[in-house]
């Protein structure tokens, strides 16, 4: 069995910050079906640690392990209750080029909690969603709470990060915008493509914005509740708009 080192505990633990796994190049998966999605993807796999009740299952990546006891996978592990196993992966160099056309396109403005961040990838690859474009300032995908709440949908789903100003004026395709007021969801006719933009938690859509959309749209309010969460949302415009 190996045996984890305090420097080794505490390189892991440092790629809980965003600084330390750009400077890396890495970022965690834990749990066992989150590291076998990334087992399966196009992700490259650095190193894993996995207590030997999973590495039974996996021989043929012998290669990548170090068995470990489960008091040094909860060293390391950012869960409450550790999975089994943990995984450091290579974030890639260069994200898949995106294509607007004959698709529809999640655009997210400004979302800056990582759950709804990973929810929404997770509802996107529910719907068929290949990719999703990201602002700047929207919470970044690596952080393993996004990770951790995309339940897998990451290696699936192209997400990728740009200004959302210059994507919006070069393009030429229907701009769907979520606003508190607009045409009812359920009233829109399903577009072969375009751009569905969904803005943030607390800040809606941001003014800068606003001019690009084509078709605002909205979810009407039937009760007394101020607004919805995002990935709720987001989840509910998908359901109308694909399909």
């Amino acid at each position: 069995m190996y045996k984890l080192s305090k420097n080794e505990a505490k390189f892991i633990q440092s790629l809980c910050h965003k600084k330390q796994r750009h400077t890396e190049g890495l970022f965690i998966t834990e749990g066992v079906k989150l590291v076998e999605e990334v087992i399966q993807s196009p992700f490259t796999i650095k190193k894993i640690y996995a207590t030997e009740r999973w590495t039974t299952k996996r021989a043929d990546i012998s290669h990548l392990v170090s068995i470990i006891s489960d008091d040094d996978l909860q060293r390391i592990s950012l869960l409450q209750t550790p999975n089994q196993v943990l995984a450091l992966v290579k974030i890639p160099i260069a994200p898949a080029p995106i294509n607007l056309s004959n698709q529809l396109t999640l655009v997210l403005d400004g979302i800056q909690d990582p759950g709804n961040l990973g929810t929404i990838i997770r509802l996107a690859d529910w719907f068929g969603i290949a990719q999703v474009v990201c602002s700047n300032d929207t919470v970044e995908l690596y952080n393993p709470k996004t990770i951790q709440s995309t339940m897998g949908s990451f290696v699936r789903v192209n997400v990728v990060y740009q200004s959302l100003l210059e994507l919006l004026q070069t393009t030429k395709l229907p701009v769907f915008g979520a606003l508190l007021t607009g045409e009812s969801i359920y009233a829109v006719t399903k577009p072969k493509e375009g751009l569905l933009l969904v803005g943030s938690e607390g800040k809606g859509i941001g003014e800068e914005l606003l001019p690009n959309i084509t078709h605002p749209i909205t979810i009407p309010r039937i009760g007394g509740a101020e607004s919805l969460n995002a990935a709720v949302a987001t989840g509910i415009l998908l359901s109308h708009l694909v399909g």
